[in-house]
C-alpha cells in the first residue's frame, strides 16, 4: 500500500513541476506563450493559462493528499521499542523494579554492557 502511494506522490510531483514549467510567467520564460490569433478559443493564450492554473491547483491537492496519506501510514506502521524502554529482568526471572534496578540486584542494560566489555581470561601485561 505504501509502495502504490509513493508511486502516486512521485507521479504527481513530476506533473507538478512540468505544470508549473509550462505556465507563462512576467516575461514568458518557458512558457507555451503562442500569440495565436483572435477570441477567446480553447487553446489561446488565455485558455492555455486557464487550463494550466486549474491543472496546478488539481495537482497541487493531490500533491497535499498523497503526502498526508503517506505520512499517516507512516505513522500507524510499527516501529522498532527502544531497548531502553524495556525492564530488564534478573537471572533468576524477577522483574525489575520501577527505578530502572533489578529487584534482587545488578543485572540492568549497563550492568551487561560492561561484562561484555571486560576481557575474559589470563591478562598479559604491558611492557614497560
Amino acid at each position: 500500500m505504501e509502495t502504490v502511494v509513493i508511486v502516486i506522490h512521485l507521479m504527481v510531483v513530476l506533473a507538478l513541476v512540468l505544470v508549473v514549467l509550462l505556465q507563462r510567467s512576467e516575461g514568458g520564460a518557458l512558457g507555451i506563450g503562442g500569440g495565436g490569433g483572435g477570441g477567446g478559443g480553447l487553446m489561446s493564450s488565455r485558455g492555455t493559462a486557464n487550463i494550466l492554473t486549474r491543472a496546478t491547483a488539481v495537482l497541487a491537492v493531490a500533491f497535499f493528499a498523497t503526502s498526508l496519506a503517506l505520512s499517516l501510514i507512516a505513522q500507524n506502521e510499527d516501529s522498532p521499542a527502544s531497548i531502553l524502554d524495556a525492564v530488564p529482568a534478573t537471572t533468576d526471572g524477577a522483574p525489575a523494579t520501577g527505578d530502572g534496578a533489578p529487584a534482587g540486584g545488578s543485572g540492568g542494560i549497563l550492568d551487561s554492557l560492561r561484562q561484555q566489555s571486560e576481557p575474559s581470561g589470563p591478562q598479559v601485561p604491558a611492557a614497560q
